[in-house]
């Protein structure tokens, strides 16, 4: 084996390695989020801001038919 060819082997092992753990990596860190309370706790607060979003979006889309208890509700909230 030349010296060239012992070089290129080398780059070609280092680039499998990299895309080996990057790969690795990047499932581990998925898995350790997913089970982070924190994670959790955001989720909820996301799905709160959607719900409370659909309820604004059906109070400017309505006419006055029941905007007042809507708002009341919104209040309350």
């Amino acid at each position: 084996m030349n010296p060239f060819e012992m070089v290129a082997f080398i780059v070609v092992a280092v680039m499998v390695a990299s895309v080996f753990r990057a790969k690795y990596h990047n499932k581990a860190s998925k898995r350790s989020a997913a089970d982070d309370p924190e994670t959790q706790k955001m989720r909820d607060e996301l799905q709160i801001l959607r719900d409370r979003v659909a309820v604004l979006e059906r109070i400017a889309t309505d006419k006055e038919i029941g905007l007042e208890r809507e708002i009341e509700r919104l209040r309350d909230s």
